[in-house]
Protein backbone atom coordinates (compact mmCIF):
# COMPACT_ATOMS: atom_id res chain seq x y z
CA UNK A 1 0.00 0.00 0.00
CA UNK A 2 1.39 3.40 -1.02
CA UNK A 3 2.32 5.72 1.82
CA UNK A 4 -0.04 8.66 2.21
CA UNK A 5 1.46 12.04 1.32
CA UNK A 6 0.55 15.47 2.72
CA UNK A 7 1.34 19.03 1.76
CA UNK A 8 2.92 21.48 4.21
CA UNK A 9 3.04 25.20 3.42
CA UNK A 10 5.52 27.52 5.15
CA UNK A 11 5.46 31.24 4.31
CA UNK A 12 3.86 30.61 0.92
CA UNK A 13 6.13 27.70 -0.11
CA UNK A 14 4.44 24.29 -0.35
CA UNK A 15 6.19 20.91 -0.26
CA UNK A 16 4.98 17.31 -0.05
CA UNK A 17 5.99 14.95 2.75
CA UNK A 18 5.12 11.36 3.76
CA UNK A 19 2.64 10.87 6.57
CA UNK A 20 4.47 10.70 9.91
CA UNK A 21 7.25 13.13 8.97
CA UNK A 22 7.95 15.22 12.07
CA UNK A 23 7.40 18.96 12.02
CA UNK A 24 11.04 19.23 13.05
CA UNK A 25 12.20 17.53 9.86
CA UNK A 26 9.85 19.69 7.79
CA UNK A 27 11.22 22.99 9.16
CA UNK A 28 14.88 21.90 8.83
CA UNK A 29 14.83 22.93 5.18
CA UNK A 30 13.14 26.22 6.05
CA UNK A 31 15.76 26.97 8.75
CA UNK A 32 18.79 26.54 6.47
CA UNK A 33 20.82 29.75 6.38
CA UNK A 34 18.89 31.31 9.26
CA UNK A 35 20.59 32.39 12.48
CA UNK A 36 17.70 31.29 14.68
CA UNK A 37 16.06 27.88 14.45
CA UNK A 38 12.33 27.21 14.61
CA UNK A 39 11.43 25.98 18.12
CA UNK A 40 7.71 25.21 17.69
CA UNK A 41 5.15 25.56 14.91
CA UNK A 42 1.55 26.57 14.55
CA UNK A 43 0.02 23.84 12.35
CA UNK A 44 -3.30 25.09 10.99
CA UNK A 45 -3.39 27.48 13.93
CA UNK A 46 -2.65 24.85 16.61
CA UNK A 47 0.65 25.07 18.50
CA UNK A 48 2.74 21.92 18.05
CA UNK A 49 6.09 20.63 19.30
CA UNK A 50 8.58 19.61 16.62
CA UNK A 51 8.56 15.90 17.52
CA UNK A 52 4.89 15.67 16.51
CA UNK A 53 4.17 13.87 13.20
CA UNK A 54 2.46 15.29 10.12
CA UNK A 55 -1.08 13.88 9.86
CA UNK A 56 -2.84 16.21 7.39
CA UNK A 57 -2.30 18.95 4.85
CA UNK A 58 -1.33 22.03 6.81
CA UNK A 59 -0.04 25.56 6.84
CA UNK A 60 2.87 25.96 9.25
CA UNK A 61 3.82 29.17 11.05
CA UNK A 62 7.32 28.92 12.58
CA UNK A 63 7.83 30.06 16.18
CA UNK A 64 11.32 31.17 17.19
CA UNK A 65 13.27 32.80 20.00
CA UNK A 66 12.07 36.29 19.07
CA UNK A 67 8.47 35.22 19.62
CA UNK A 68 7.03 35.35 23.13
CA UNK A 69 5.95 31.68 23.05
CA UNK A 70 9.30 30.58 21.64
CA UNK A 71 11.24 32.60 24.18
CA UNK A 72 9.33 31.04 27.09
CA UNK A 73 9.81 27.58 25.54
CA UNK A 74 13.56 28.19 25.39
CA UNK A 75 13.71 29.30 29.04
CA UNK A 76 11.62 26.34 30.18
CA UNK A 77 13.75 23.86 28.23
CA UNK A 78 16.94 25.44 29.54
CA UNK A 79 15.67 24.92 33.09
CA UNK A 80 15.18 21.21 32.39
CA UNK A 81 18.72 21.01 30.98
CA UNK A 82 20.11 22.83 34.03
CA UNK A 83 18.37 20.47 36.46
CA UNK A 84 19.62 17.43 34.58
CA UNK A 85 23.18 18.76 34.84
CA UNK A 86 22.94 19.74 38.53
CA UNK A 87 21.66 16.34 39.62
CA UNK A 88 24.32 14.63 37.47
CA UNK A 89 27.27 16.69 38.77
CA UNK A 90 26.09 16.92 42.38
CA UNK A 91 24.68 13.43 42.61
CA UNK A 92 20.96 12.97 43.18
CA UNK A 93 21.67 11.41 46.59
CA UNK A 94 23.36 14.66 47.70
CA UNK A 95 20.73 17.14 46.48
CA UNK A 96 17.59 17.61 48.53
CA UNK A 97 15.97 20.25 46.31
CA UNK A 98 16.70 22.78 43.57
CA UNK A 99 14.30 25.72 43.65
CA UNK A 100 13.52 28.19 40.86
CA UNK A 101 12.44 31.37 42.66
CA UNK A 102 11.83 34.24 40.24
CA UNK A 103 13.26 36.23 37.34
CA UNK A 104 16.46 38.20 37.86
CA UNK A 105 17.82 40.29 35.00
CA UNK A 106 17.41 38.19 31.87
CA UNK A 107 17.43 34.90 33.76
CA UNK A 108 16.13 32.89 36.69
CA UNK A 109 17.33 32.89 40.29
CA UNK A 110 17.83 29.42 41.85
CA UNK A 111 18.87 28.07 45.24
CA UNK A 112 19.88 24.56 46.28
CA UNK A 113 19.43 22.47 49.39
CA UNK A 114 21.59 19.45 50.16
CA UNK A 115 25.16 18.32 50.76
CA UNK A 116 26.65 20.05 47.73
CA UNK A 117 28.81 23.17 48.09
CA UNK A 118 27.56 25.83 45.68
CA UNK A 119 30.62 27.69 44.38
CA UNK A 120 32.28 28.73 41.13
CA UNK A 121 33.92 25.32 40.70
CA UNK A 122 30.58 23.51 40.99
CA UNK A 123 28.87 25.89 38.55
CA UNK A 124 31.76 25.53 36.08
CA UNK A 125 31.31 21.74 36.07
CA UNK A 126 27.56 22.10 35.65
CA UNK A 127 28.03 24.53 32.77
CA UNK A 128 30.55 22.24 31.04
CA UNK A 129 28.20 19.27 31.33
CA UNK A 130 25.29 21.35 29.97
CA UNK A 131 27.45 22.28 26.99
CA UNK A 132 28.30 18.60 26.45
CA UNK A 133 24.60 17.71 26.40
CA UNK A 134 23.91 20.56 23.97
CA UNK A 135 26.65 19.36 21.60
CA UNK A 136 25.17 15.83 21.68
CA UNK A 137 21.69 17.09 20.62
CA UNK A 138 19.90 14.71 22.95
CA UNK A 139 16.15 14.39 22.28
CA UNK A 140 13.82 15.81 24.91
CA UNK A 141 11.29 13.02 25.28
CA UNK A 142 7.66 13.62 26.21
CA UNK A 143 5.34 11.00 27.65
CA UNK A 144 1.91 11.13 29.22
CA UNK A 145 1.16 9.30 32.46
CA UNK A 146 -1.91 9.19 34.67
CA UNK A 147 -2.15 11.78 37.42
CA UNK A 148 -1.94 9.01 40.04
CA UNK A 149 1.20 7.56 38.49
CA UNK A 150 2.70 11.05 38.24
CA UNK A 151 2.19 11.60 41.96
CA UNK A 152 3.89 8.28 42.73
CA UNK A 153 6.75 9.18 40.38
CA UNK A 154 7.29 12.61 41.96
CA UNK A 155 7.21 11.09 45.45
CA UNK A 156 9.92 8.63 44.40
CA UNK A 157 12.06 11.49 43.05
CA UNK A 158 11.54 13.55 46.22
CA UNK A 159 9.66 16.25 44.27
CA UNK A 160 6.97 16.66 46.92
CA UNK A 161 5.80 20.06 45.67
CA UNK A 162 4.73 18.40 42.41
CA UNK A 163 3.15 15.49 44.26
CA UNK A 164 1.04 17.95 46.25
CA UNK A 165 0.21 20.00 43.14
CA UNK A 166 -1.33 17.03 41.34
CA UNK A 167 -3.33 15.97 44.36
CA UNK A 168 -5.65 18.84 43.39
CA UNK A 169 -5.41 18.42 39.60
CA UNK A 170 -8.61 17.44 37.80
CA UNK A 171 -6.85 16.40 34.59
CA UNK A 172 -6.47 12.63 34.21
CA UNK A 173 -3.08 12.84 32.52
CA UNK A 174 0.26 14.56 33.07
CA UNK A 175 3.00 15.28 30.51
CA UNK A 176 6.46 14.26 31.72
CA UNK A 177 9.61 15.48 29.93
CA UNK A 178 12.98 13.75 30.14
CA UNK A 179 16.60 14.15 29.05
CA UNK A 180 18.08 10.66 29.19
CA UNK A 181 17.36 9.34 32.72
CA UNK A 182 16.27 12.67 34.25
CA UNK A 183 12.54 13.42 34.11
CA UNK A 184 10.37 16.23 35.39
CA UNK A 185 7.06 18.01 34.86
CA UNK A 186 6.89 21.43 33.21
CA UNK A 187 4.03 23.80 32.52
CA UNK A 188 4.28 24.24 28.75
CA UNK A 189 6.02 22.90 25.65
CA UNK A 190 9.71 22.05 25.15
CA UNK A 191 12.23 22.25 22.29
CA UNK A 192 12.89 19.14 20.22
CA UNK A 193 16.41 18.39 21.50
CA UNK A 194 19.19 19.93 23.58
CA UNK A 195 21.00 21.29 20.52
CA UNK A 196 18.60 24.21 20.40
CA UNK A 197 19.83 25.52 23.78
CA UNK A 198 23.06 27.18 22.70
CA UNK A 199 22.98 30.45 24.63
CA UNK A 200 23.25 30.58 28.42
CA UNK A 201 25.52 31.34 31.35
CA UNK A 202 25.64 30.62 35.09
CA UNK A 203 26.78 32.97 37.83
CA UNK A 204 26.70 32.99 41.61
CA UNK A 205 24.38 35.54 43.17
CA UNK A 206 23.22 36.17 46.73
CA UNK A 207 22.46 32.78 48.35
CA UNK A 208 22.14 30.96 45.05
CA UNK A 209 22.89 31.41 41.37
CA UNK A 210 21.36 32.83 38.21
CA UNK A 211 20.77 31.01 34.94
CA UNK A 212 21.34 33.77 32.39
CA UNK A 213 19.52 33.50 29.05
CA UNK A 214 19.15 35.71 25.97
CA UNK A 215 16.51 38.38 25.64
CA UNK A 216 13.91 38.29 22.88
CA UNK A 217 15.29 41.42 21.21
CA UNK A 218 18.84 39.99 21.00
CA UNK A 219 18.43 36.20 21.11
CA UNK A 220 21.97 35.17 20.15
CA UNK A 221 23.79 36.99 22.96
CA UNK A 222 23.84 36.69 26.74
CA UNK A 223 23.58 40.19 28.22
CA UNK A 224 25.89 41.31 31.00
CA UNK A 225 24.54 40.21 34.36
CA UNK A 226 22.70 43.22 35.75
CA UNK A 227 20.26 42.92 38.60
CA UNK A 228 17.84 45.30 40.27
CA UNK A 229 18.80 44.95 43.95
CA UNK A 230 15.72 46.72 45.34
CA UNK A 231 13.36 44.54 43.30
CA UNK A 232 15.36 41.45 44.26
CA UNK A 233 15.07 42.22 47.98
CA UNK A 234 11.31 42.89 47.82
CA UNK A 235 10.85 39.57 46.00
CA UNK A 236 12.84 37.77 48.71
CA UNK A 237 10.81 39.53 51.39
CA UNK A 238 7.57 38.47 49.72
CA UNK A 239 8.73 34.85 49.57
CA UNK A 240 9.53 35.09 53.27
CA UNK A 241 5.91 36.14 53.91
CA UNK A 242 4.74 33.00 52.12
CA UNK A 243 7.11 30.85 54.14
CA UNK A 244 5.74 32.36 57.35
CA UNK A 245 2.30 31.18 56.28
CA UNK A 246 3.60 27.81 55.10
CA UNK A 247 2.63 28.56 51.49
CA UNK A 248 5.39 28.48 48.88
CA UNK A 249 3.60 26.77 45.99
CA UNK A 250 0.17 26.37 44.42
CA UNK A 251 -0.09 22.92 46.05
CA UNK A 252 0.41 24.52 49.48
CA UNK A 253 -2.27 27.12 48.69
CA UNK A 254 -4.74 24.49 47.47
CA UNK A 255 -4.15 22.41 50.59
CA UNK A 256 -4.82 25.42 52.83
CA UNK A 257 -8.01 26.24 50.92
CA UNK A 258 -9.26 22.64 50.99
CA UNK A 259 -8.75 22.48 54.76
CA UNK A 260 -10.98 25.52 55.26
CA UNK A 261 -8.20 27.95 56.19
CA UNK A 262 -8.87 30.48 53.43
CA UNK A 263 -10.54 33.13 55.62
CA UNK A 264 -7.55 33.24 57.95
CA UNK A 265 -5.21 33.27 54.94
CA UNK A 266 -7.01 36.28 53.47
CA UNK A 267 -6.94 38.19 56.75
CA UNK A 268 -3.25 37.49 57.42
CA UNK A 269 -2.25 38.35 53.82
CA UNK A 270 -4.13 41.64 54.02
CA UNK A 271 -2.67 42.40 57.45
CA UNK A 272 0.87 41.87 56.14
CA UNK A 273 0.21 44.37 53.34
CA UNK A 274 -1.35 46.89 55.71
CA UNK A 275 1.68 46.63 58.00
CA UNK A 276 3.94 47.34 55.04
CA UNK A 277 1.84 50.36 53.99
CA UNK A 278 1.91 51.64 57.56
CA UNK A 279 5.70 51.33 57.61
CA UNK A 280 5.99 53.33 54.38
CA UNK A 281 3.71 56.05 55.80
CA UNK A 282 5.91 56.20 58.89
CA UNK A 283 9.00 56.73 56.70
CA UNK A 284 7.29 59.55 54.82
CA UNK A 285 5.99 61.23 57.99
CA UNK A 286 9.52 61.41 59.41
CA UNK A 287 10.66 63.38 56.34
CA UNK A 288 9.02 66.71 57.12
CA UNK A 289 10.10 68.31 53.83
CA UNK A 290 8.20 65.77 51.70
CA UNK A 291 5.24 67.35 49.90
CA UNK A 292 4.95 65.01 46.90
CA UNK A 293 4.64 61.23 47.15
CA UNK A 294 5.28 59.89 43.63
CA UNK A 295 3.85 56.41 43.02
CA UNK A 296 4.60 54.49 39.81
CA UNK A 297 4.25 50.95 38.59
CA UNK A 298 3.12 48.86 35.64
CA UNK A 299 -0.50 48.34 34.71
CA UNK A 300 -2.73 46.39 37.13
CA UNK A 301 -0.38 46.90 40.06
CA UNK A 302 -3.13 48.41 42.20
CA UNK A 303 -1.68 51.93 42.23
CA UNK A 304 -5.02 53.65 42.85
CA UNK A 305 -6.06 51.54 45.84
CA UNK A 306 -2.54 51.73 47.23
CA UNK A 307 -2.55 55.53 47.01
CA UNK A 308 -5.83 55.66 48.99
CA UNK A 309 -4.63 53.21 51.64
CA UNK A 310 -1.35 55.07 51.99
CA UNK A 311 -3.29 58.33 52.34
CA UNK A 312 -5.26 56.86 55.24
CA UNK A 313 -2.04 55.82 56.97
CA UNK A 314 -0.56 59.28 56.40
CA UNK A 315 -3.67 60.78 58.04
CA UNK A 316 -2.90 58.69 61.12
CA UNK A 317 0.34 60.67 61.35
CA UNK A 318 -1.55 63.99 61.33
CA UNK A 319 -0.89 64.75 57.67
CA UNK A 320 -3.53 65.90 55.19
CA UNK A 321 -3.03 63.79 52.04
CA UNK A 322 -4.56 64.53 48.62
CA UNK A 323 -4.63 61.42 46.37
CA UNK A 324 -4.26 62.54 42.74
CA UNK A 325 -4.10 60.50 39.55
CA UNK A 326 -1.54 61.70 37.03
CA UNK A 327 -3.94 60.39 34.36
CA UNK A 328 -5.85 63.65 34.91
CA UNK A 329 -2.92 65.40 33.23
CA UNK A 330 -3.33 63.52 29.94
CA UNK A 331 -3.25 65.75 26.88
CA UNK A 332 -6.55 65.92 24.99
CA UNK A 333 -7.20 62.80 22.94
CA UNK A 334 -6.57 64.54 19.61
CA UNK A 335 -3.11 65.59 20.85
CA UNK A 336 -2.16 62.10 22.09
CA UNK A 337 0.93 60.67 20.34
CA UNK A 338 0.52 57.55 18.21
CA UNK A 339 2.65 54.41 17.98
CA UNK A 340 4.09 52.89 14.82
CA UNK A 341 0.76 51.19 14.11
CA UNK A 342 -1.13 54.48 14.22
CA UNK A 343 -2.79 53.66 17.54
CA UNK A 344 -2.93 56.14 20.43
CA UNK A 345 0.10 55.58 22.69
CA UNK A 346 -1.25 56.29 26.17
CA UNK A 347 1.90 54.75 27.72
CA UNK A 348 4.17 57.44 26.25
CA UNK A 349 5.32 60.25 28.53
CA UNK A 350 4.33 62.64 25.71
CA UNK A 351 0.72 61.62 26.45
CA UNK A 352 1.08 63.62 29.71
CA UNK A 353 0.88 67.41 29.63
CA UNK A 354 4.20 67.94 31.41
CA UNK A 355 4.15 71.77 31.15
CA UNK A 356 0.71 71.88 32.80
CA UNK A 357 1.78 69.44 35.51
CA UNK A 358 4.93 71.50 36.14
CA UNK A 359 2.91 74.70 36.36
CA UNK A 360 0.41 73.27 38.86
CA UNK A 361 3.03 71.64 41.11
CA UNK A 362 5.23 74.75 41.19
CA UNK A 363 2.23 76.94 42.05
CA UNK A 364 1.38 74.63 44.94
CA UNK A 365 4.97 74.83 46.22
CA UNK A 366 4.72 78.62 46.03
CA UNK A 367 1.73 78.52 48.35
CA UNK A 368 -0.93 79.26 45.76
CA UNK A 369 -4.41 77.77 45.56
CA UNK A 370 -4.63 75.57 42.47
CA UNK A 371 -7.59 74.13 40.59
CA UNK A 372 -6.79 70.55 39.60
CA UNK A 373 -7.87 69.11 36.24
CA UNK A 374 -10.05 66.05 35.65
CA UNK A 375 -9.62 63.96 32.50
CA UNK A 376 -12.85 62.70 30.94
CA UNK A 377 -12.01 59.33 29.38
CA UNK A 378 -15.33 59.24 27.54
CA UNK A 379 -14.89 62.54 25.69
CA UNK A 380 -11.10 62.37 25.67
CA UNK A 381 -10.79 65.92 26.97
CA UNK A 382 -9.55 67.66 30.12
CA UNK A 383 -12.18 69.30 32.33
CA UNK A 384 -12.25 71.43 35.49
CA UNK A 385 -14.79 70.80 38.24
CA UNK A 386 -13.70 73.34 40.84
CA UNK A 387 -11.34 70.99 42.72
CA UNK A 388 -9.09 73.55 44.43
CA UNK A 389 -6.24 72.56 46.75
CA UNK A 390 -3.30 74.22 48.42
CA UNK A 391 -0.31 72.98 50.37
CA UNK A 392 -0.39 73.97 54.02
CA UNK A 393 2.06 72.80 56.64
CA UNK A 394 0.51 69.33 56.89
CA UNK A 395 -0.76 68.92 53.33
CA UNK A 396 0.87 66.33 51.08
CA UNK A 397 0.08 65.24 47.51
CA UNK A 398 -0.09 61.50 46.79
CA UNK A 399 0.42 61.28 43.02
CA UNK A 400 0.06 57.98 41.19
CA UNK A 401 0.70 57.21 37.54
CA UNK A 402 2.95 55.14 35.31
CA UNK A 403 5.45 58.03 34.89
CA UNK A 404 5.68 58.93 38.57
CA UNK A 405 9.36 57.94 38.85
CA UNK A 406 10.47 59.53 35.58
CA UNK A 407 12.31 62.71 36.51
CA UNK A 408 10.94 64.44 33.41
CA UNK A 409 7.64 64.79 35.27
CA UNK A 410 9.09 66.34 38.42
CA UNK A 411 12.59 67.68 37.71
CA UNK A 412 11.48 71.18 38.76
CA UNK A 413 10.57 70.00 42.28
CA UNK A 414 13.25 70.04 45.00
CA UNK A 415 14.59 66.53 45.61
CA UNK A 416 13.84 66.74 49.33
CA UNK A 417 10.18 67.45 48.58
CA UNK A 418 9.70 64.10 46.80
CA UNK A 419 9.30 60.55 48.08
CA UNK A 420 9.24 57.90 45.35
CA UNK A 421 7.44 54.56 45.58
CA UNK A 422 7.52 51.74 43.04
CA UNK A 423 4.60 49.29 43.17
CA UNK A 424 4.15 46.04 41.27
CA UNK A 425 2.36 42.72 41.68
CA UNK A 426 5.38 40.46 42.17
CA UNK A 427 3.83 37.02 42.49
CA UNK A 428 5.52 35.15 45.34
CA UNK A 429 3.95 31.77 44.61
CA UNK A 430 5.41 29.17 42.27
CA UNK A 431 3.44 26.39 40.59
CA UNK A 432 6.05 24.05 42.08
CA UNK A 433 9.79 24.09 42.76
CA UNK A 434 10.68 24.16 39.03
CA UNK A 435 7.74 26.07 37.48
CA UNK A 436 7.43 29.77 38.25
CA UNK A 437 4.34 31.94 38.01
CA UNK A 438 5.07 34.87 35.75
CA UNK A 439 4.45 38.26 37.35
CA UNK A 440 3.20 39.39 33.96
CA UNK A 441 0.59 36.61 33.91
CA UNK A 442 -0.71 37.70 37.30
CA UNK A 443 -1.13 41.29 36.14
CA UNK A 444 -2.71 40.21 32.84
CA UNK A 445 -5.36 38.19 34.66
CA UNK A 446 -6.03 41.14 36.98
CA UNK A 447 -6.46 43.42 33.97
CA UNK A 448 -8.71 41.02 32.07
CA UNK A 449 -11.07 40.91 35.05
CA UNK A 450 -11.01 44.69 35.68
CA UNK A 451 -11.34 45.73 32.01
CA UNK A 452 -14.35 43.49 31.58
CA UNK A 453 -16.03 44.66 34.79
CA UNK A 454 -15.41 48.40 34.57
CA UNK A 455 -15.19 49.09 30.82
CA UNK A 456 -17.00 46.17 29.20
CA UNK A 457 -13.80 45.26 27.34
CA UNK A 458 -13.58 41.62 26.26
CA UNK A 459 -10.71 39.36 27.32
CA UNK A 460 -9.89 39.02 23.63
CA UNK A 461 -9.29 42.77 23.28
CA UNK A 462 -7.25 42.95 26.50
CA UNK A 463 -5.02 40.11 25.32
CA UNK A 464 -4.72 41.68 21.86
CA UNK A 465 -3.28 44.93 23.25
CA UNK A 466 -1.15 43.30 25.98
CA UNK A 467 2.09 43.20 23.98
CA UNK A 468 1.77 46.93 23.31
CA UNK A 469 1.22 47.55 27.03
CA UNK A 470 4.31 45.51 27.90
CA UNK A 471 6.43 47.43 25.39
CA UNK A 472 5.32 50.67 27.02
CA UNK A 473 6.31 49.35 30.44
CA UNK A 474 9.78 48.36 29.23
CA UNK A 475 10.29 51.87 27.81
CA UNK A 476 8.59 54.04 30.41
CA UNK A 477 8.46 52.26 33.77
CA UNK A 478 11.04 49.54 34.36
CA UNK A 479 14.09 51.75 33.62
CA UNK A 480 13.17 53.97 36.61
CA UNK A 481 12.14 51.35 39.19
CA UNK A 482 15.45 51.33 41.06
CA UNK A 483 15.18 55.09 41.65
CA UNK A 484 12.36 54.50 44.14
CA UNK A 485 12.90 55.22 47.82
CA UNK A 486 10.81 52.16 48.68
CA UNK A 487 9.11 49.33 46.81
CA UNK A 488 5.76 47.75 47.51
CA UNK A 489 4.56 44.33 46.35
CA UNK A 490 0.81 44.39 45.79
CA UNK A 491 0.45 40.66 45.00
CA UNK A 492 -1.58 38.63 47.48
CA UNK A 493 -0.93 34.95 48.15
CA UNK A 494 -4.54 33.97 47.66
CA UNK A 495 -5.51 36.24 44.77
CA UNK A 496 -5.23 33.85 41.80
CA UNK A 497 -7.60 31.42 43.53
CA UNK A 498 -10.16 34.26 43.64
CA UNK A 499 -9.43 35.72 40.19
CA UNK A 500 -9.87 32.24 38.68
CA UNK A 501 -13.64 32.39 39.25
CA UNK A 502 -13.89 35.80 37.56
CA UNK A 503 -11.45 35.21 34.69
CA UNK A 504 -12.48 31.76 33.47
CA UNK A 505 -15.95 32.68 32.12
CA UNK A 506 -14.50 35.71 30.31
CA UNK A 507 -11.65 33.70 28.76
CA UNK A 508 -14.03 30.97 27.57
CA UNK A 509 -15.78 33.63 25.45
CA UNK A 510 -12.78 34.00 23.10
CA UNK A 511 -13.55 32.27 19.76
CA UNK A 512 -11.27 29.41 18.70
CA UNK A 513 -10.56 30.97 15.30
CA UNK A 514 -8.95 34.15 16.72
CA UNK A 515 -5.25 34.96 17.29
CA UNK A 516 -5.93 35.44 21.02
CA UNK A 517 -7.39 31.96 21.51
CA UNK A 518 -4.07 30.21 22.19
CA UNK A 519 -3.20 32.70 24.92
CA UNK A 520 -6.67 32.27 26.45
CA UNK A 521 -6.24 28.50 26.36
CA UNK A 522 -2.86 28.80 28.09
CA UNK A 523 -4.28 31.03 30.83
CA UNK A 524 -7.22 28.67 31.37
CA UNK A 525 -4.83 25.74 31.75
CA UNK A 526 -2.82 27.78 34.23
CA UNK A 527 -5.89 28.74 36.28
CA UNK A 528 -6.92 25.08 36.40
CA UNK A 529 -4.07 24.50 38.88
CA UNK A 530 -5.95 26.51 41.51
CA UNK A 531 -8.80 25.55 43.78
CA UNK A 532 -11.25 28.43 43.39
CA UNK A 533 -12.17 30.75 46.27
CA UNK A 534 -15.28 33.00 46.37
CA UNK A 535 -14.53 36.67 46.96
CA UNK A 536 -16.99 37.61 49.70
CA UNK A 537 -14.38 37.47 52.50
CA UNK A 538 -12.04 39.95 50.79
CA UNK A 539 -11.93 43.24 52.76
CA UNK A 540 -13.44 46.21 50.93
CA UNK A 541 -10.15 48.13 51.12
CA UNK A 542 -8.17 45.27 49.57
CA UNK A 543 -6.09 45.99 46.48
CA UNK A 544 -7.80 42.97 44.93
CA UNK A 545 -11.14 44.84 45.14
CA UNK A 546 -9.79 47.25 42.51
CA UNK A 547 -10.11 44.34 40.07
CA UNK A 548 -13.03 42.22 41.25
CA UNK A 549 -15.22 45.13 42.42
CA UNK A 550 -17.01 46.30 45.58
CA UNK A 551 -14.11 48.45 46.78
CA UNK A 552 -14.74 51.11 49.40
CA UNK A 553 -12.58 53.44 47.29
CA UNK A 554 -13.49 55.15 44.03
CA UNK A 555 -11.40 52.90 41.78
Amino acid sequence: MDQRMYQATIRGETKTFPEGTTYGDIVKEYDKGRDLPTLLVFANGILRELHKPLEEDCTLEPVGLKDSIGHETYRRSMTLLLLKAIYHIGGSQNIEKVILHFSVGSGFYFTMKGDVVLNDDFLSKVKAYMQELIDRKIPIIKRNVSTLNARELFAKHGMHDKEKLFRYRRSSGVNIYSIEDFEDYFYGFMVWHTGYLRYFDLCLYDEGFVLQMPRRDNPTEIPNFETSPKIFMIQKESEHWGQKLGIDTVGDLNESISKGNVKELILVSEALQEARISKIADQIAKKRHVKFVMIAGPTSSGKTTFSHRLSIQLSVHGLKPHPISMDDFYVNRLDTPKDKNGEYDFESIEAIDIPLFTEKMQALLDGEKVEMPHFNFVTGEREYHGDVISLGENDILVLEGIHGLNDKTSHMLPAESKFKIYISALTQLNVDEHNRISTTDGRLIRRIVRDNRTRGISAQKTIAMWNSVKRGEVQNIFPYQEEADVMFNSALLYELAVLKLYAEPILFQIPENTPEYMEAKRLLKFLDYFVGVPGEDIPQNSILREFVGNSCFDV
